[in-house]
């Protein structure tokens, strides 16, 4: 248990952090979800606009130190890959 009250803060703060980063992590992964399922449909168009969106939400997660930059350029990759292999 946290004693001093700079200790108390940083407990307070940590479970703000914690909620807020779960919230991110889990948009995230709901943007490479959609993408996963047009990839699964077929529809690279739909594919294309949805690898945009989830794009930009990885590297806003990775700036933010969410996940490690070459985390999110993996998942970028392997992504277009897969859409390119639609074509």
């Amino acid at each position: 248990m946290a004693n001093s009250a700079g200790s108390r803060k940083r407990a307070r703060q940590a479970i703000k952090r914690r909620a807020h980063n779960g919230s991110l992590r889990s948009m995230v992964r709901t943007y490479l979800k959609k993408v996963d399922a047009a990839i699964e449909a077929g529809n690279q168009a739909e594919a294309q606009a949805a690898y945009v969106a989830a794009t930009s939400n990885l590297d806003k997660a990775a700036n933010k130190g969410l996940y490690h930059k070459n985390k999110a350029a993996r998942h970028k990759s392997r992504l277009s890959a897969k859409i390119k292999a639609l074509g």
